[in-house]
């Protein structure tokens, strides 16, 4: 685990962070106090207008498993011709880590705000999450899944028609070494603005 306070400065945290990976998250997880402090963390962004665009629902204990239930029993319908395996790996969909935070963007038409601008928001609140959890010692992904845009899944985690899963965000510690991927160079995206 890469502790912020192991490193000698937030850049070079910020440097050398990279996610987890939710199929090597396994215990501990954060508990109540350091998901509370996370939460925290992850609401210091920028909220034009302080409109808070988003908020959380928090899976973790048996919860994960009765959602994933939920989950197995959608997938059957949608593809009934799928075996047990498929429908165990729906059940574990949200088993793969301690704790999950669903980040809900509440995002809509506002007289001064636009809509992009709330959801950029929950953008941000979900990156949040990941670097507050790391920063704590844990690991952490954030991912959708076919659960954050099938209408049956997103009533059972409690998402209204009018809202969207901005991030499903997985923390826990990792069981195997994170292997870190191939970064761009920024340079080559990189256009300097000169007047005409």
């Amino acid at each position: 685990m890469t502790k912020l306070n192991d490193l000698s400065s937030p850049l070079a945290f910020l440097k050398t962070r990279k996610s987890g990976s939710v199929k090597a998250l396994g215990l501990p997880g954060p508990n109540p106090g350091e998901i509370s402090e996370i939460l925290d963390i992850a609401v210091r962004v920028p909220d034009h207008g302080k409109l808070t665009p988003w908020r959380f629902v928090l899976f973790e204990g048996a919860a994960r498993a009765d959602i994933g239930q939920v989950f197995a029993e959608r997938w059957k319908a949608l593809h009934p011709e799928h075996g047990e395996d498929s429908l165990a790996f729906q059940r574990g969909l949200f088993l793969r880590a301690p704790v999950v935070i669903v980040v809900i963007s509440t995002a809509g038409p506002h007289v001064k705000i636009p809509e992009w601008e709330q959801l950029m928001s929950s953008a941000a609140v979900c990156y949040n999450i990941v670097l507050a959890a790391t920063a704590m010692g844990f690991d952490a992904q954030w991912q959708s899944d076919w659960v954050a845009y099938d209408p049956v899944a997103l009533a059972a985690i409690g998402v209204k028609e009018s809202e969207r899963v901005a991030g499903i965000i997985c923390i826990g510690t990792a069981t195997a070494p994170l292997e870190d991927r191939p970064r761009p160079d920024p340079q080559a995206f990189l256009t300097r603005w000169v007047k005409a």
